[in-house]
């Protein structure tokens, strides 16, 4: 798939998301400038400035890893949810590198950043938190499929080294400095859209 064929989608799914956001929830002006895809098949997310509807201009791509038991959007599956969200909250701003977050509270911890393929037992989240909430009622927003109430989050990950395979618990990690780049460059609003 060349950029040229990722731009095209990506526009095509930004025209989709911001159909279907206009009808449920007004979009800021602030908020809509930047929208994110993460493509689960490729395990890459991509960060658009939407400059146009029908020529976004692809900012960056960033590994990341979503669920090892693949996508859905069920309470307690443990998948990554598909469908359009967006960021409800940003947690963490100005907190160390690999600083451990529990309940979305800086805990003061520092974690140990494993760039080897190493797999702790521990689900340990660090860094920068992007909570989202789902908008499409009965997919990703509502009883039994809530991503909000699921805490579903876009964060960063002390196994590095295992960044761009599946591994998480539903969640998508990312590499720390990463997920720095990210959380500094978006605002809470912004459109996230996760697809296979």
């Amino acid at each position: 798939m060349t950029l040229r064929d990722i731009t095209r989608n990506g526009a095509i799914f930004i025209i989709l998301l911001s159909l279907l956001l206009t009808l449920r929830y007004p979009i800021q002006s602030g908020a809509n400038e930047l929208v994110i895809t993460i493509d689960v098949s490729r395990q890459e997310l991509f960060l658009f400035e939407n400059v146009s509807f029908e020529n976004p201009k692809l900012i960056k791509m960033y590994p990341v890893s979503t669920s090892k038991y693949g996508v859905g959007n069920d309470k307690n599956s443990m998948k990554t949810p598909l469908g359009t969200h967006f960021i409800a909250e940003k947690i963490g701003d100005g907190a160390k590198i690999g600083t451990i977050f529990e309940f979305c509270e800086n805990t003061g911890e520092i974690a140990e950043i494993y760039p080897d393929a190493k797999d702790i037992t521990e689900d340990v989240i660090t860094t920068r938190i992007l909570w989202l909430k789902g908008i499409v009622p009965g997919v990703n927003e509502g009883e039994g499929v809530d991503s909000y109430n699921r805490h579903i989050y876009i964060h960063g990950s002390p196994e590095e080294g295992l960044i761009g395979t599946p591994v998480s618990n539903g969640c998508i990690r990312m590499k720390n400095k990463d997920i720095i780049e990210l959380f500094d460059s978006i605002s809470e609003g912004t459109l996230v859209g996760i697809h296979e």
